[in-house]
Formats: structure tokens, C-alpha cells, sequence
């Protein structure tokens, strides 16, 4: 699939990918903003900010403005907020192209911060937080994030602390985005059925004036650690809820295909030998999941599950030795060569709406600053041998960067360290 690359003047980069035989259009904008850029005292405002663009600009004064007119087309919009950015986006009938762009950079660029509604707003997402506390599958992750990286960005919360949003005033919003919201620190992707010149044409009409100005950085994260590690929070729960981890690479290293295929091994897919032995073999969860999360200056590998309360010693000990037969024999060829294929038939089943897609370039460029598609990806991984799976096994699988969070009825971390060793 092609894809062009335009950079303005002001620095706003656009990437245009036309898909001719897709009735629908996809207006993505991603900023890099997100909660690494946060001071501890402002922690979780670039969440804030996501839910307060959608309170009203200028041109649509109220919440309703904007979704009435969203809405009157069929749209589905929303955003989000990660560690490393921020997105906003529109999807339609490509025939409305034109105006999901502009509701998307209004929102984007003209958004006023009502007070009262960052008032009403402050009880929405405390909500939102105790909506994922009360989700252990889900909160778990935040304590793995917790306690690979402690009390810097990247282990604080997206959504912020409760005391934090509390405090919050328009200030804050008017001077975070001042701060972050800038053309160089900006990208445009539109996909679908569109033609680069009319994209080019609507995005000079609203971007091109807007003055950039020196985008605040993040902080480098720190990472220390030389013996295993856990984390448990006491929770009344029906089942454990856990994530193993081991530190790993972050998103320019080489080896990051090589990691995607064992990763696959381990949980990809329902023949996946994590999933075969927890659920098949032992019977003690419904799911499974094996994968590793990559940032700009670091990354961790995770095993996560929910087991049976009884069982979680056994289970903990059955994925670690599903990591060690990785590091003591090499992946039959049959099974290497299994894991690959599916990797890439999800990879490529996962691009087939424009949204999709606009994320799928989006990310790239934001982050790496080079965007590969789905074939160069695909023969990255067929590329991946037995012996590299195996080294890089023995690389990554060491007691000195082993961790695990867990929630459930426990409230003693000591019992899951006797256990937590390669």
C-alpha cells in the first residue's frame, strides 16, 4: 500500500494514504504529548486535556455541537492518550471527508476549556480511574508499569492521580498545550478513499499559519534493577490476575522482530505453548497473552494471565519454564515457521479499515520517524532463525530483570519471590 509524506513549513508533518476501494475516510491527528511529558504535580493533565478538547471550540461552543454534528454523519470518533502521545480522530463515508477534517482540527486547534465543564469533567475521569481500579485484567498493568520504573513518568498512570485531577485549573490546560501542541511535535494522517491533493489542500487551509514554537521535552527514562521483583495488591477476587515481565529493548533496536517471534511462540494464537498449557493442559484460565511493548528508550516482554486463585504458584512456574525450554532448545522449524505466518496473517487482517491503517503509518512516524509497511514487516520476521529465538531467549530471560505484578486475595510478595527465577 502507498503512502505519501508532506512536511509544512511550520514543521506539521501529513501522511496521505489513498485506498481506492474503501468507501471510508479516516482523519487521525497524533501529537506527542502524553504522560511522560508530566511533572509529578501535573500527572495525568495530558489525559485531562484529551477529554476537554471534546468540551467545545470556538466554532462549536459546547460538548453537543460537536458530537451532534458527528453523529448526524455516521461518524466514529473519539481519542486517547498514551505515554508518548496523544490522538484524535474521525472516520466516515469518504464523502464527508472534508468535514470530519474540520471537526478533527478544530477540535484539535480550537478548543476553549470551558470552565464549568472542566469542573463537571474532574468527576468524570476520577470515575474513569476507579472504573480500571475496579478491573483487575486491566489495573494490573498499571502496577507492572509501577514497578519496572517507580516514581518517574514512566511508571505513573496515564489517567493521573484523583488528588492531582482535583487540583487541576484552565491554566494548566492553556499552558501544557502551549507547551506541547506544536506543528513540529504534530502529524496528520488521513486514509481511505481520498485524493492527496485534497488532503493537502484542506490541511494548507487550517495548518499552515499555525506558528510553531520549542517543544518541551521528555525525561530519559531510568532503569535499575539486579534481582527479581514483585509487586501483589489484596484484592477480594474470584481469580488472580498477573504480569510477568522482563525488561527488554525499546523501538529502534534490531532485534525487535526476533522478540516478536517468540513473543508469538510463547502466546500467539490458540496453538501458542502458553496458551496450550494454561488453558488446555492445566485448565486454570480463559486467557493467555504473550507480547512486548516497545517505547521510545525502553521496553518490557510480558506473560499475562488470570488463573485460579489455588493455582497461581503452579501457573507462575509453568510460564517460567516455558521461557527456560526456549533459553535450553532450539524452536522446530515446523512451529518457527507456524508462528510467523500468523504473525503476519494477523498483522495483515488487522489493516483493513482505514482507521487501522492511519494508525498503523501514524505510529510509525511519530515515534521512529521512518515508517516500513506490512511486506517489509513480514520479511523481517521470516528472516528470524531458531538460534536467534534461542540467544535471544538467554538474552532477556534473567533473574536480574524479572518481575511480576499480581492482584488477588494475597498480601504477602515474599511467597511469589521464592518462585520468581529463571
Amino acid at each position: 500500500m502507498k503512502y505519501t509524506k508532506k512536511v509544512l513549513k511550520n514543521g506539521l508533518r501529513v501522511i496521505t494514504v489513498p485506498m481506492k476501494d474503501n468507501p471510508t475516510a479516516t482523519v487521525l491527528v497524533l501529537v506527542e504529548a502524553g504522560s511522560k511529558y508530566e511533572t509529578k504535580n501535573i500527572n495525568g493533565l495530558s489525559h485531562f486535556l484529551e477529554h476537554m478538547c471534546f468540551k467545545g471550540t470556538i466554532k462549536r461552543p459546547k460538548a453537543i455541537d460537536i458530537s451532534k454534528e458527528l453523529d448526524a454523519i455516521g461518524s466514529q470518533y473519539n481519542a486517547f492518550t498514551a505515554q508518548e502521545y496523544t490522538g484524535y480522530y474521525a472516520k466516515s463515508d469518504a464523502k464527508h471527508f472534508k468535514q470530519i477534517f474540520d471537526v478533527v482540527s478544530d477540535i484539535y486547534l480550537n478548543s476553549t476549556f470551558p470552565e464549568i465543564e472542566m469542573q463537571k469533567e474532574k468527576g468524570v475521569i476520577i470515575e474513569e480511574i476507579n472504573m480500571y481500579e475496579d478491573m483487575p485484567q486491566r489495573h494490573v498493568q498499571d502496577l507492572m508499569m509501577e514497578l519496572l520504573y517507580g516514581d518517574q513518568p514512566a511508571g505513573w498512570n496515564i489517567a493521573g492521580e484523583k488528588k492531582n485531577i482535583l487540583g487541576m485549573v484552565r491554566d494548566d490546560f492553556v499552558a501544557y498545550k502551549k507547551a506541547h501542541y506544536l506543528p513540529e511535535a504534530t502529524l496528520i494522517v488521513v486514509a481511505g478513499k481520498v485524493k492527496e491533493k485534497d488532503v493537502l489542500k484542506e490541511i494548507n487551509k487550517i495548518f499552515s499559519k499555525v506558528a510553531n514554537g520549542k517543544k518541551a521535552k521528555k525525561l530519559k527514562v531510568i532503569e535499575k534493577q539486579s534481582t527479581p521483583q514483585a509487586l501483589v495488591k489484596w484484592k477480594e477476587t474470584d481469580q488472580t490476575h498477573f504480569v510477568l515481565s522482563v525488561r527488554t529493548y525499546d523501538l529502534f533496536n534490531k532485534k525487535n522482530a526476533v522478540l516478536s517471534v517468540l513473543s508469538g511462540i510463547l502466546g500467539g494464537g490458540m496453538s501458542s505453548r502458553l496458551f496450550q498449557k494454561l488453558r488446555e493442559e492445566m485448565g486454570v484460565g480463559y486467557y493467555v497473552r504473550a507480547y512486548n511493548d516497545a517505547f521510545t528508550d525502553h521496553g518490557f516482554f510480558q506473560i499475562s494471565a488470570g488463573v485460579d486463585n489455588k493455582r497461581i504458584n503452579e501457573v507462575i512456574e509453568a510460564c517460567l519454564e516455558e521461557c527456560r525450554k526456549l533459553i535450553k532448545e532450539k524452536v522446530l522449524t515446523e512451529e518457527l515457521n507456524k508462528v510467523k505466518e500468523c504473525l503476519i496473517g494477523n498483522m495483515k487482517l488487522s489493516l483493513e479499515s482505514t482507521d487501522d491503517i492511519a494508525t498503523f503509518y501514524g505510529s510509525q512516524e511519530l515515534l521512529k520517524k521512518e515508517i516500513k509497511n506490512a511486506e517489509e514487516k513480514a520479511k523481517e520476521l521470516r528472516k528470524v532463525t531458531a538460534k536467534q529465538v534461542q540467544d535471544l531467549a538467554k538474552e532477556i530471560f534473567q533473574n536480574s530483570k524479572l518481575n511480576l505484578a499480581l492482584i488477588g486475595p494475597f498480601k504477602e510478595k515474599e511467597e511469589f519471590l521464592k518462585i520468581l527465577k529463571f
